[in-house]
């Protein structure tokens, strides 16, 4: 079942980003960085588990990001990584943003969603907020990927 988080869902979050993270696959959010953006969040959950997440961040007035998109691995090509990812892109047409990003290592799952490789060098200085933030920064080593919505 998908759904948008709710404050009990935090930790678990927390742990499914972080345990991604530590694979390499994504970078770590904090408990934190979560709760101050606990209204961005979907979740789906089997069996009462949160097994899967992903964010829609809006950055601004026709852009916003797609962010910590992450499924269990026994659960992975099973649908719900794409689940989470329509949720977001169905949210952003509701707020009619005609732009959405993500920084990312898994490019072949992502283009299978619709979006395309593009140059960080055109995403606006906006989100190099967050970025500065970032412990791989200013050497970082995630794909740029956006997809512009039609509503």
């Amino acid at each position: 079942m998908l759904k948008k988080a709710t404050i009990e869902d935090i930790k678990q979050i927390h742990k499914l980003i972080n345990l991604a993270a530590s694979k390499g696959e994504m970078l770590p959010r904090s408990l934190g960085e979560l709760y101050d953006n606990m209204r961005d969040y979907f979740v789906y959950i089997d069996n009462g588990k949160i097994v899967g997440t992903g964010a829609l961040h809006i950055c601004w007035e026709d852009l916003a990001e797609v962010r910590s998109v992450c499924v269990l691995s026994p659960y992975r090509k099973k649908g719900i990584g794409r689940a989470i990812v329509e949720a977001t892109i169905e949210e952003a047409k509701f707020y009619r943003i005609k732009h959405v990003f993500l920084l990312t290592y898994q490019t072949e799952f992502f283009k299978k969603c619709g979006f395309y490789i593009t140059d960080k060098k055109d995403l606006p200085q906006k989100i190099w907020s967050d970025c500065i933030k970032c412990p791989k920064f200013p050497q970082c080593d995630e794909i740029a990927m956006k997809m512009d919505i039609d509503y």
